[in-house]
Order: structure tokens, then C-alpha cells, then sequence
């Protein structure tokens, strides 16, 4: 019995000198090791460099390899919203980032806990994870920081909800894609609190993890903290009865994500298929 089919999508935004590794890296290691078809779907976000080159170069070799190109920056969520549209081209669909801080056997590991669940998060705060180079201690600081208010707002008891290796249930993705609209990093947090409004079981693994030079969130960690907790608290709001009475307040919102330079939410996800791209 073959695996279940399997759509991995890449967001990448200006990742010309690190995402051809990690493409062909993944490519041969699924293709070796994965019973069942599967795509790699790289997101282009807004990118000003050569990424679309790149990826085009690595998929003349490994036919699983397609892409989606936005021209104009939507946001690492925004770019993940797009991409989750292709839900209904695969039985799991999953993500991770284009840095290669989780390697293709640790993300395979997620399809092999999948089990009961509809959606197995790679954690590093588990007591078995592997961190083979650990974030800055200011950058761990943040984070765990960040965790607390998470976990105050939504009390989820997810204790790493923004490690960007997840794989979820086609089925679950396509019942709350129209209530996904974080388009920052906070997207995690809009992806998991969706899925368990709408009863879905989410399980949390152990994960092998390596940070990685040249972190464009380590680069702006204070502009990108105050975007993801701003989002997370209108997250909160729009759970609230009291959301509908901040509408005349809506302008400053839009104020204040464009002065920290952050996507803006979408007002609603969108409603037309993505085709992924190939040579």
C-alpha cells in the first residue's frame, strides 16, 4: 500500500542562494523514500533576486519540483494562504521554510505520526527534539515570550506553535481556508487556532532543527515581533464580540502594519483555485 499523495509547499521570498540545495535536497530524499506521489510547490513572494531562475533550474531535473509566483510581496502567511488553495490536489499538505532548518527526513516524520490526527506539528520545545544549532538566546527570549501571550489569548497548550514544519489533512485545510488571514508570521497561530475552533485533533512531535545563517526574522526581530503580536491580538478581537465595534478603527490598523512594514490581513482568504507552474 502506497503512501498517501503529498503536496509540500516552500514560501521564498529573495532565496536565490540558499533554496537550490534544499529543493534537490528534498526532491531525491522523498523520491528514494516516499511510497506515494508528491509535489514540491515553491511559493514566490515578491521576490527581487533570482529565485524563479533557480527554482526553474532544480525542476528541469526533479519533475516534482513547481512553483506559484506573486510579483508583489504578500507575506510569508499571504504566500502560505495561496498556496493552501492547492489542498484539493493532494490527501496532506504541509510546509516548511526555504532555509532548510528542518532536513526532508524530519519532515517525513510528521506523515509517519499523522495517524488519528488532522494536523502533526514539528515542535523544538519538546523534550526530545534535536536542535542542532539553536536560535540566538534574544531570538529564544522573543519567542517564548511571544508563546505566552499565544498561549493566554487562545489556550491552546501548543508549546511551539510557530516552527515552520506542519502537515495537515487536505480536508481540514479546505474547510477553514476561508478563515485564514494573517499574512505575517503569525499565520501559525491563525492556522492552529482555526483548526481547533473547527474541532480538528492537532499533535505536536519532536523535531530535529538547525537555525540557519542569514535569518531575515533574526534581521528585523523587533519590527517582526510587534507585527506578529499586533496580528495575534486582532486574531483575539475577531473571536470576541467586540470586534464588529472596533470597525471605525479599522484605518489605524491599516497605519499601523504599514508602519512596521508588515502585510497587511486579507480581508478575506481568496476565493479562486492556484495552478502551480512548470517548464
Amino acid at each position: 500500500m502506497s503512501d498517501p499523495s503529498l503536496l509540500l509547499l516552500i514560501p521564498a521570498y529573495n532565496e536565490e542562494a540558499r533554496i537550490e540545495p534544499v529543493l534537490r535536497e528534498y526532491a531525491e530524499f522523498l523520491q528514494q523514500n516516499y511510497s506515494g506521489p508528491f509535489q514540491l510547490v515553491v511559493v514566490l513572494n515578491g521576490c527581487r533576486d533570482n529565485t524563479l531562475g533557480v527554482v526553474r533550474r532544480v525542476a528541469r531535473d526533479f519533475p516534482s519540483v513547481r512553483w506559484l509566483d506573486f510579483p508583489a510581496p504578500i507575506g510569508k502567511g499571504g504566500a502560505l494562504i495561496e498556496g493552501l488553495k492547492l489542498a484539493g490536489h493532494a490527501d496532506l499538505i504541509g510546509y516548511v521554510d526555504a532555509d532548510g532548518a528542518t532536513g526532508p527526513a524530519a519532515f517525513l516524520e510528521l506523515a509517519r505520526h499523522i495517524g488519528a490526527a488532522d494536523c502533526v506539528i514539528g515542535s523544538r520545545w519538546l523534550p526530545d527534539s534535536i536542535l542542532v544549532q539553536a536560535q540566538p538566546k534574544f531570538r529564544q527570549f522573543v519567542s517564548r515570550c511571544f508563546h505566552f501571550i499565544v498561549e493566554i489569548f487562545f489556550w491552546m497548550h501548543i508549546k511551539d506553535t510557530q516552527c515552520p514544519c506542519k502537515l495537515v489533512r487536505c480536508p481540514a485545510v479546505e474547510k477553514i481556508h476561508p478563515t485564514l488571514c494573517i499574512a505575517d508570521l503569525a499565520f501559525d497561530v491563525n492556522l492552529l487556532v482555526c483548526l481547533k475552533r473547527a474541532g480538528f485533533k492537532i499533535k505536536e512531535v519532536p523535531i530535529e532543527w538547525a537555525d540557519k545563517v542569514g535569518s531575515k526574522v533574526t534581521a528585523s526581530l523587533f519590527r517582526a515581533s510587534l507585527a506578529m503580536f499586533f496580528s495575534v491580538l486582532r486574531l483575539r478581537l475577531i473571536y470576541s464580540p467586540f470586534y464588529k465595534l472596533l470597525a471605525p478603527l479599522r484605518p489605524l490598523e491599516g497605519w499601523v502594519y504599514k508602519k512596521l512594514r508588515a502585510p497587511q490581513p486579507l480581508s478575506r482568504a481568496p476565493d479562486q483555485k492556484s495552478r502551480p507552474e512548470a517548464d
